[in-house]
């Protein structure tokens, strides 16, 4: 599926890789999914796209957007917007597919394997125009659960497809992780509290 000697370029659709893995029942540890696909040829780059909420003060996203940009990741985002539907009801958008796409095609022409981590249907022309250029394309996501989160057309476009499922003890956190740095950062601040 990988060679060594393939230039790789991961585009993460941020919000689907989320809830796949969260439907799957486990975090992503992003340090052990660099490492993961840098051993399986040369890493170019790995592009996270996610919208972002401008108007709040604190999004519980931006502590990890801000240890990706910092960490081996390109952080693409976008500012969501806000519409009334119909029925007068508030919805927020914010889709980051077109970045994703236009990103993906400007890049192919320089790696030779691309991974994309999402099951949206809406990517199969993009998966095939990348074909076309000769580059191969696997898809990351997941038909464990209930419905899949990957659409059938997404899959059967790729040239491989990679179930999230088999890479969880590979790249997902270990719960006992966050409980030690728990306990750090409250040993931490313990000891803070006994200087003042």
């Amino acid at each position: 599926m990988f060679d060594e000697r393939e230039k790789i370029a991961l585009f993460i659709d941020g919000a689907n890789l989320y809830a796949t893995a969260k439907a799957l029942g486990f975090d992503i540890d992003y340090r052990r999914l660099l490492k993961e696909f840098s051993a399986k040829g040369y890493l170019l780059r790995a592009l996270y796209y996610t919208a972002l909420a401008e108007d709040q003060e604190y999004s519980s996203i931006r502590p990890l957007i801000d240890w990706l940009d910092y960490n081996g990741y390109k952080v693409v985002t976008k500012p969501t917007k806000e519409f009334f539907d119909s029925t007068g009801r508030r919805k927020i958008k914010g889709s980051m597919d077109i970045e994703l796409a236009v990103d993906a095609m400007e890049l192919a022409e320089y790696i030779d394997h691309i991974v994309l981590f999402s099951g949206d249907g809406d990517f199969r022309s993009l998966v095939e125009a990348i074909q076309r250029k000769g580059r191969k394309v696997s898809v990351v996501s997941t038909l464990q659960t209930q419905p899949a989160m990957v659409a059938d057309e997404l899959r059967r476009q790729a040239d491989h497809f990679i179930d999230l499922a088999t890479l969880a003890a590979r790249i997902g956190r270990d719960p006992a992780e966050r409980a030690a740095r728990a306990a750090e950062r409250a040993t931490q601040a313990q000891q803070e509290d006994d200087r003042d």
